[in-house]
């Protein structure tokens, strides 16, 4: 059986801006060393990233509670970190960022500089992994033309995805006709739109992770899509909730269910229709009650992420070993374990 990870993590570093353009180096994030722990006994060297003048933690990472090391989280040594996916049985990992999951700036010609950096960054480094490492793009979504521009230098040189937050953009939901430009070129280029527990808000960016307010926001994208009808409008879209869990599913179908009863007298099966109609898949994690789950017509758009190298309440290394246990001892059937580590996956990211 193939295995993906569909939600793996990196850690950037100042390499990470190498690749800035000559006339953005000025906009170059720079690493401080406040001096001092962030709490009392608290020895961990935190610095933290100053950019158009807001500050985000780089985060420091235990090696033991992330089951990482450094030289695999910021990859630095990428023949490494494949020896700890072939470790893990991981066939192939989906990398996302790590800083830009907080917004950090209003700023369009920084949002664009650091957006092409980080692209370039990681398409070079995981060229090395022949494969076995695939990579969202970040786009600039303060300069939608920009955007456009950068999805497609992305689509050529690797990107299997576009990262996006739930809300961001100067507070635009996933539905506003901002983002339909980057909607119908991720269609054409057959990436889908792959939607994050991260924060647009600028404010949020000096708290330590993304927490609970970004996995609300990536959900509130949902409702936003379906009650607007961009799946209609953009037939060929696939949209993923990625490090959101999946327990939210059975809610929202409801509060989605009397909504449209509400306004239409279309016979709708949501349980056997939403998520295949609308090309929605969802990343669960270890501790959603799957059985249940399974029951709102989720075996095709289920998938499953460790968050490697983070070590936060989404957080399990092991997580693709749970779902076969689980398929393996009748919990689920074997058959949609190997949806949700396999087909799924490879379909939503088009592998």
């Amino acid at each position: 059986m193939f295995r993906v990870d569909v939600d793996a993590h990196i850690d950037e570093t100042e390499a990470t801006w190498e690749y800035l353009d000559d006339g953005a180096r000025r906009f170059k994030p720079v690493l401080v060393d406040p001096g001092a722990a962030t709490a009392p006994g608290d020895a961990r060297p935190h610095r933290l990233w100053l950019i158009d003048g807001t500050i985000q933690l780089k985060r420091w990472r235990d090696d033991l509670r992330t089951g990482t090391v450094q030289a695999t989280r910021e990859l630095l040594d990428v023949d490494a970190r494949v020896r700890h996916m072939d470790e893990l049985r991981v066939d192939v990992q989906i990398l996302y960022p790590t800083l830009f999951l907080h917004a950090f700036t209003a700023r369009a010609e920084i949002d664009v500089a650091l957006c092409k950096s980080y692209n370039r960054w990681i398409a070079a480094a995981t060229d090395k992994s022949r494969g076995r490492l695939r990579w969202v793009a970040v786009l600039p979504m303060l300069d939608i033309g920009k955007a456009v521009e950068e999805l497609r230098w992305a689509k050529d040189h690797g990107a299997c995805g576009v990262f996006k937050k739930g809300i961001e953009a100067g507070g635009r939901a996933a539905s506003d006709p901002h983002f339909y430009p980057i909607y119908d070129e991720a269609s054409r280029l057959d990436l889908p739109i792959c939607i994050h527990n991260a924060n647009g808000h600028i404010e949020s960016a000096t708290t330590e992770g993304s927490g609970l307010g970004g996995g609300m926001i990536a959900i509130a994208a949902f409702s936003a899509l379906a009650e607007h009808g961009i799946p209609d409008m953009f037939p060929k879209l696939r949209v993923g909730f990625i490090e959101t869990g999946a327990s939210w599913v059975p809610y929202l179908y409801a509060d989605l269910e009397a909504k449209k009863l509400r306004r239409t007298f279309l016979p709708i099966n949501f349980k056997e229709d939403l998520f295949r109609r609308n090309r929605f898949y969802v990343a669960c994690q270890t501790n959603d009650d799957l059985p249940y789950i399974l029951k709102y017509g989720m075996e095709d758009n289920l998938m499953i992420g460790t968050d490697y190298s983070h070590a936060d309440q989404s957080a399990e290394i092991h997580a693709l070993d749970v779902i076969e246990q689980r398929g393996e001892n009748g919990e689920i059937p074997a058959a949609v374990a190997r949806k949700i580590l396999d087909d799924n996956p490879r379909r939503f990211y088009g592998l």
